[in-house]
């Protein structure tokens, strides 16, 4: 049988290029707005959530405690994988995606509605605090199913270049929240920014969502995914019972649970250092003016965007760990570079600092979607990639701004926060060369026990092509 035909029946090469496009382009605009909102409020909390709502403060105590509400939302991330990874693997991909839209869009708009601590006290921290608990819900259940809607539409071959563009949403999330913000401090004053101007961003998510929604709403569910529920169902009716995904992942993927926690070490940690604590550093610490250090993320977030998709391609030729070494390796040397140029409060410094920074995140980043969903079969792929995705993030993305602004606190240097990316990459490294390479994997080949039939030497030729 010839290798086109093969490919025409081929569960993961089904999709037609017009439709691939259509799912990537529904999933990269869906996590845009998801990461928007996710990073709008991690903007905030370093720029003004700690005078509207903890106003008592110092204010970098003040910023402190702004991040931990922002941390807060990091845990409620793995309870939402855990629920839209159940309910995604037994019901659809794209059931899930929806309400996860609605419910981050919801969350974010009502933060921009709460009340300071001003007007209604203790009230306004515990509010914000409920809705970031929301958004992280939320978050946790929109990461896994974007990118397996995708890589679940494409072929082997390509799946690490399709399958990062919705990883694109995460730059292009944080270039507009920060954008948006950076031109309200533009036109508007200190006291009318920190009064209602910095509302209006949040408030702008209303507006996304509907244009999201509209979009994913047009998109269909995976042939991988129907293929794997009708035979699911042809086992309910033959009474073979089937373990929950939760059950079934814990007991025959836990080392790909671990090797994707140890992955994201690295990533989480030197993303929400780059992007925010860099905010607290450059205004609270050196003095810049908040609006430069919003530039140079800006610019380095257009560039990481514009990368994603290349680092994501060459993860294709080369393989998923050699490039994903290479972020982690960079970025924990950078972190020491990095805090060098700050000091040095240049401008093109500060860019260079930050852009060569998400240039390394990129590189771990653009292949984590494709890599994670070859480490699962397809029944249990939405739970275990978002559980090996999200328990990190508690570890590592929730506490990095907290920990970088503690260190800060109490060291006046910046050098333990070097010693602490530094730390975080070497975890990285070690569960990534302990990983097995997974490029050109059939995702339908994939067993519950996480073995992969052999791709025939046709098939291997293919995938290196």
């Amino acid at each position: 049988m010839s290798s086109a035909h093969n490919a025409v029946n081929d569960p993961n090469t089904s999709g037609k290029p017009r439709r691939l496009r259509k799912i990537v382009a529904a999933s990269l605009i869906g996590t845009t707005i998801e990461w928007y909102d996710y990073f709008l409020y991690g903007s905030a909390a370093a720029l003004v959530f700690g005078r509207v709502f903890f106003p008592e403060s110092d204010p970098l105590t003040g910023t402190l405690l702004s991040f931990l509400t922002y941390a807060i939302g990091f845990a409620a991330r793995p309870i939402g994988a855990v629920v839209f990874g159940h309910y995604g693997d037994r019901l659809g991909r794209k059931k899930l995606l929806v309400i996860s839209l609605l419910m981050m869009g919801l969350s974010t708009a009502l933060i921009g509605c709460v009340p300071g601590y001003d007007t209604i006290g203790v009230a306004a921290p515990v509010l914000l605090t409920t809705l970031r608990l929301i958004q992280g819900f939320a978050l946790g259940g929109e990461w896994g199913g974007a990118v397996l809607l995708v890589s679940e539409h494409g072929d082997a071959r390509r799946r690490g270049f399709w399958a990062s563009w919705p990883q694109g949403g995460a730059p292009a999330g944080n270039l507009i929240a920060v954008g948006v913000l950076s031109l309200m401090t533009t036109v508007l004053s200190d006291d009318a920014f920190d009064s209602w101007g910095w509302r209006v961003p949040f408030l702008l998510s209303a507006v996304l969502v509907m244009i999201g929604l509209w979009i994913r709403l047009s998109v269909d569910e995976s042939p991988l995914f129907k293929e794997a529920l009708a035979k699911a169902e042809r086992r309910k009716a033959e009474q073979r019972a089937e373990q929950l995904p939760f059950v079934a992942v814990v007991r025959h993927h836990w080392r790909d649970i671990l090797v994707a926690m140890g992955a994201r070490m690295a990533e989480n940690i030197s993303y929400y250092v780059i992007t925010a604590f860099v905010l607290t550093y450059c205004v609270e610490h050196l003095g810049i003016d908040k609006q430069t250090a919003l530039n140079a993320v800006l610019i380095g977030s257009a560039v990481q965007f514009c990368l994603i998709p290349l680092f994501g391609a060459l993860s294709d030729r080369v393989g998923r760990k050699p490039v994903y070494l290479v972020g982690a390796v960079g970025v924990g040397l950078w972190s020491w570079a990095f805090f060098a140029l700050l000091d040095t409060k240049s401008f093109p410094a500060l860019v260079l600092a930050v852009t060569v920074g998400l240039i390394f995140h990129s590189a771990m980043y653009a292949p984590q979607a494709a890599f994670f969903s070859e480490l699962f079969a397809t029944r249990m792929r939405y739970t275990g990639a978002s559980i090996g995705a999200q328990l990190s993030s508690v570890a590592a993305g929730a506490p990095a701004p907290l920990i970088a602004t503690a260190l800060l606190s109490s060291y006046g240097s910046s050098t333990p926060i070097s010693v602490y990316v530094g730390l975080a990459a070497l975890i990285t490294v070690i569960a990534v060369v302990a990983a097995r390479e997974t490029r050109g994997r059939d995702l339908s080949a994939i067993e519950p026990d996480g073995s992969a039939a052999r791709p025939a030497p046709e098939q291997q030729r293919t995938a290196s092509a």
